[in-house]
């Protein structure tokens, strides 16, 4: 599939809109890693390859662990997470997938364990924008290098 239209040149303020989004969420105090894991499940769930590979690269350049990234579609079975990361994981499925879970009080709760009512604002924020992200370049047929991930590792 070709790429449809390049968003950042037809719709330069849009973009600048959502960065500036990005930003914001870069400084909150969540820490990047789990940001990583959490854009990069969300974009998993939404089959979005654009994200996926960036997301990946990121998290590999920031140190995560490729066994890590390997288990993240199965966070669930695999001991490699800890519980703030599962609970970072699970409200991302839960909002990802809003129209079917309709983000129920038991998986808000579990959150609540584990963050801070501004973090879960926050996570909150980045889990919308990753879904935003995901709808605009699998809508557009984004493309991006796979080279750029084996350069990475």
């Amino acid at each position: 599939m070709a790429p449809r239209m390049n968003f950042f040149q037809i719709a330069p303020d849009g973009a600048k809109a959502l960065n500036a989004v990005e930003q914001a969420i870069s400084g909150s105090g969540i820490d990047h890693g789990l940001l990583e894991l959490v854009r990069l499940r969300a974009s998993q769930v939404n089959g979005c390859a654009f994200c996926i590979n960036m997301h990946v690269t990121g998290a590999l350049k920031n140190g995560e662990s490729h066994e890590r990234l390997h288990l993240l579609s199965a966070w669930r079975d695999s001991p490699l997470f800890t519980e703030r990361e599962r609970a970072a994981l699970n409200w991302t499925e839960v909002l990802t997938d809003v129209s079917r879970t309709h983000a129920p009080e038991a998986d808000f709760l579990y959150l609540k364990v584990h963050f801070e009512d501004q973090e879960i604002a926050y996570l909150t924020l980045a889990i919308s924008s990753i879904n935003v992200w995901n709808r605009i370049q699998i809508g557009l047929h984004a493309r991006r290098s796979t080279g750029q991930v084996a350069a990475a590792a």
